[in-house]
């Protein structure tokens, strides 16, 4: 099969001839459809997550149908049309998955990074670990629910059910987790790169109640906010945004140093905290809803050979979601 492989962080993508994985016992051969191109794949490609297996196949917003089902595999079948997420493995016995925190779970493995993902054309996964993509959903068109709308949901979640959230970085994630605060009820202030006035555009098209630079102060204090930009330098501003009692969620896997700040900023019971990784309960939570709602999204298709314009649509913050496909 064609798959792109990394053989080394800061290298290409090659296109390459590799085996087709057989499943093993309690592991399904995925035909991969789509799958979307995702920061945390750019945070690999660059070396920032410094433990991939290599040589790896990335890729972990993965849509496809099941081709073949492994041994001890119950409630799989062929031809269902599935998801597979960033986790792709956890032991199911540590305190963390018997808590419902297998996010947490100190031997987990993830799909594109300790395991190989879906810029190929077929891969194997966990049976436990892919997700049944509800009726109603192209396959292009489900893959970035699969991680930018999954720890999006987690992350509004994490934030509390406050009336009045806001999003710094209005990228594929944000976009997602508007119409989610939307269908809820809430109002979304939208925070972007200074100066960048389409984003704010499109943020208000979408429904935010106001948008603007990261670096002002919103016109009221937030309930919460989310981040879903790696810089580090926003925790403080965003602690000033938000009101007594109020939450900052780091939304990102990868993110700068957060400078120093004064003990002020987080006096009044806030709370600072992280995001990591998803559940499937996450997973299966957010398809669920996105049908739903439904969920929208937008993308733009690249077959395997054009990686590398994909990957650079990508690092431009697209408004539109890169998409491989193996045709």
């Amino acid at each position: 099969m064609r798959a792109l492989v990394l053989a080394a962080p800061g290298s290409s993508l090659e296109l390459r001839e590799v085996p087709v994985p057989e499943p093993a016992p309690g592991q399904v051969l995925v035909e991969v459809a789509a799958c979307a191109i995702c920061r945390t794949d750019l945070h690999i490609l660059d070396g920032e997550l410094d433990r991939p297996k290599l040589p790896l196949i990335p890729g972990h917003q993965v849509v496809g149908t099941i081709g073949a089902v492994g041994d001890r595999v119950a409630d799989r079948r062929t031809g269902d049309l599935v998801g597979v997420p960033w986790l792709g493995w956890a032991d199911g016995t540590c305190r963390y998955c018997t808590s419902g925190r297998e996010n947490l779970c100190p031997d987990a493995r993830f799909t594109g990074y300790d395991l190989d993902g879906g810029y190929a054309e077929r891969l194997v996964v966990d049976a436990r670990f892919c997700l049944q993509v509800p009726r109603g959903f192209e396959p292009v068109a489900a893959t970035p629910l699969l991680c930018a709308g999954a720890i999006g949901y987690r992350a509004l979640r994490l934030a509390g059910d406050g009336g009045l959230i806001g999003l710094y970085g209005f990228g594929n994630a944000a976009r997602l987790v508007t119409q989610i605060a939307l269908h809820e009820g809430r109002r979304v202030f939208a925070f972007t790169r200074p100066g960048d006035t389409e984003s704010q555009r499109l943020a208000v098209e979408l429904g935010c109640a106001w948008a603007g630079d990261s670096t002002e102060r919103p016109p009221e204090p937030l309930d919460a906010a989310v981040l879903f930009a790696a810089v580090g330098e926003l925790v403080p501003l965003a602690l000033a945004a938000v009101s007594p009692g109020g939450s900052v969620v780091c939304a990102e896997i990868h993110m700068s140093d957060i400078p120093s700040f004064a003990y002020e900023l987080l006096w009044g019971e806030r709370i600072v905290r992280s995001v990591a990784n998803l559940t499937r309960r996450d997973g299966e939570e957010l398809l669920a809803l996105a049908a739903r709602i439904p969920l929208v999204t937008s993308t733009r298709t690249f077959p395997l050979g054009r990686a590398d314009a994909a990957v650079e649509a990508a690092r431009a913050g697209s408004a539109e979601t890169p998409v491989l496909v193996p045709g």
